[in-house]
């Protein structure tokens, strides 16, 4: 009588459970080809499986071990310390740079200190900036107060200082500020009188190529393009105004330029031998809604980049750590993934 014959090690009892599964799971996964992502050649012949969980960049003069930013979002209010924290730790455990919101509240006041003083939770070796609107640079000016953004930035064991520029959200807010010069100009009479590295970012609509060539060719640390795509403040303060000024202004809420209109206005300026190029780093921002995003657009800029989030990063950071992390830790897997596999056209 013949005896049955005994399993091996190399047989899976799942198989024929999953190869069903694989026949249903067929009919519903077919790609359409107007879906097809146009930015990548995929080449599978060419890369195992990514071993490592780090893509290591230096940018801003520390190593970050993604090249991944987490940008400036929540200010003064009850919940960012909670949010704060959160990102900070995400920060350290995953190697990335981060941006502070709007720190205002602590020009005059050491209030809200704790919520914003996240160093020790970041740790030393990775970026970490300050963030002042340029109406607030603008004013400190003014009245010959600059040594406060150097207490400020200090206070905070920060690298440097991000100035937001958003002229179009302060003319939208009821109660915004004015702005008395060119952004432009405020951002050079800053640096002459501050040693500290500063970053310039748009919030949420973007620059047009003349604004980035004057950029550029001030000796700032990086620009962040805050493109349009993702939070637009000026559309934000407009659900804020009276129902004439929503109709009235809307339409200013839909002008700017997108991440990928900025990337080529940086890339020509680059090329551009007659450019007088003093900044090289760029972040960029606005409308990243996933790593291939971010890893389409840091490969194709001509200079050292990093992409940034912020309402996703926001949405994790509200709760549960752990939630945050997970998000993040996919984040990781995907970009090292579509580093390995996915080359750019």
């Amino acid at each position: 009588m013949n005896q049955p014959e005994q399993a091996t090690l190399t047989q899976d009892p799942q198989s024929a459970s999953r190869k069903q599964d694989h026949i249903q799971l067929a009919f519903d996964s077919v790609v359409e080809a107007a879906r097809n992502d146009r930015r990548f050649y995929y080449e599978p012949m060419l890369s195992a499986h990514p071993a490592a969980s780090e893509w290591p960049i230096e940018f801003l003069g520390k190593t970050m071990r993604l090249p991944v930013w987490i940008s400036s979002m929540t200010g003064g209010t009850e919940k960012a310390g909670v949010i704060n924290r959160n990102l900070a730790r995400l920060a350290n455990e995953f190697g990335l740079g981060m941006g502070l919101g709007s720190c205002r509240n602590l020009l005059y006041s050491d209030e809200y200190l704790a919520d914003f003083a996240l160093r020790s939770l970041i740790g030393p070796d990775l970026p970490f900036y300050a963030n002042l609107g340029v109406a607030q640079v603008e004013e400190l000016l003014a009245n010959k107060e600059a040594g406060r953004i150097t207490e400020l930035v200090q206070k905070l064991e920060a690298d440097g200082l991000i100035v937001h520029v958003n002229p179009l959200q302060e003319w939208l807010q009821p109660e915004g500020d004015r702005f008395r010069l060119a952004p432009i100009d405020t951002i050079s009479a800053l640096l002459e009188v501050v040693d500290l590295p500063v970053i310039v970012k748009e919030v949420g609509q973007g620059m047009g190529p003349e604004s980035i060539r004057r950029l550029l060719e001030l000796p700032i640390a990086a620009l962040d393009f805050g493109a349009m795509g993702g939070t637009n403040f000026s559309k934000l303060e407009l659900h804020r105004a009276n129902k004439t000024d929503q109709e009235l202004f809307e339409p200013l809420a839909f002008t700017g330029h997108t991440a990928e209109e900025m990337l080529w206005f940086v890339n020509d300026i680059l090329d551009d031998e007659h450019a007088r190029i003093a900044c090289k780093h760029v972040i960029m921002s606005g409308g990243i809604r996933h790593f291939l995003d971010g890893y389409a657009g840091i490969e194709q800029l001509r200079c050292p980049a990093v992409y940034a989030q912020g309402s996703a990063f926001l949405k994790h950071a509200m709760g549960d750590y752990d939630a945050l992390r997970a998000y993040m830790e996919g984040q990781s897997r995907g970009l090292l993934l579509a580093k390995a596999y996915l080359k750019v056209r």
